[in-house]
């Protein structure tokens, strides 16, 4: 038997409690969650997890790396370097791991996200 609220049903959330308790998380902290989301994505699609090619598609993973790219330059100003450069970090090893995945390599300052970051040398 499933748990509801007094607002909602055992097929239907409750939108008013979900809306109070994001109402309660940072901004920072939600913008960290996304881009960790997006990174943890982009390493199953450039094939880095246990089960390696299985879910490997490179497609997939250059949108998800340019969108945490743009993720981390809009927001840059907006959280402390203390969050930001962990995942500057881990933008960078993914954007070389996409690099040595691809059988053709991009241009340098053409890779997924390098336009928000520069080029990216290995």
């Amino acid at each position: 038997m499933s748990e509801t609220s007094p607002s909602g049903t055992a097929d239907q959330p409750d939108f008013d409690e979900m809306t109070r308790d994001i109402a309660e998380v940072p901004a920072v902290e939600v913008i960290v969650t996304v881009a960790v989301n997006l990174m943890s994505a982009a390493a199953v699609k450039l094939g880095l997890t246990e089960e390696g090619d299985k879910h490997k598609d490179l497609d997939e993973a250059r949108k998800l790396v340019t969108a945490l790219a743009g993720l981390l330059d809009a927001s840059a100003t907006e959280i402390s370097s203390f969050h930001a450069a962990p995942l500057r970090d881990g933008l960078k090893s993914l954007q070389l791991a996409f690099r040595e995945a691809s059988l053709v390599p991009d241009e340098p300052g053409q890779g997924p996200g390098e336009k928000y970051t520069g080029p990216i040398y290995g």
